[in-house]
């Protein structure tokens, strides 16, 4: 980011707003550690070339891990992007993240249809052994999976 000093300022000035502020895809590209403490973030996105690779015992688990915990400290809330399969939310209900994102829970859908999908509670019922998901406007459409 070339000029740091100004988003930040910007940054702060939307965050004073009441605005929420996310790092997406988190671990890739130009998503960087320093920006945690430069920037106002409430949320990270974790990339979901990390979540499409998690395993027993794999290097991804941990970094997705490490993620969570590391914005559990800093008071921030994780989205895993790309959900896709019941194992990979029962890893991050065990890893206490806090949102998920994916084919899982829905395809993607025009703005309208998710609006409906959302006065109407979508409820997606799961194996005996989870929790509900909730599509909830009250968490800004994602799934809580806590």
């Amino acid at each position: 980011m070339e000029n740091a000093e100004t988003a930040s300022t910007m940054l702060m000035q939307l965050r004073a707003l009441g605005v929420h502020l996310s790092i997406d895809d988190f671990g890739t590209g130009y998503s960087s550690l320093s920006y945690l403490h430069r920037f106002p973030v409430n949320t990270l996105k974790i990339d979901r070339s990390f979540i499409s690779r998690m395993g027993a015992g794999d290097e991804n688990t941990e970094i997705v891990r490490t993620i969570i915990t590391l914005a559990s400290n800093l008071g921030m809330k994780v989205i895993a992007e790309g959900v896709e399969t019941q194992s990979q939310l029962a890893q991050l209900k065990e890893m206490k993240c806090d949102y998920g994102q994916g084919y899982l829970f829905s395809r993607p859908m025009h703005a309208e249809a998710a609006g409906l999908l959302i006065l109407r509670g979508y409820r997606q019922p799961v194996e005996s052994d989870m929790e509900e998901k909730i599509l909830d406007a009250s968490e800004d459409s994602f799934v809580y999976i806590n």
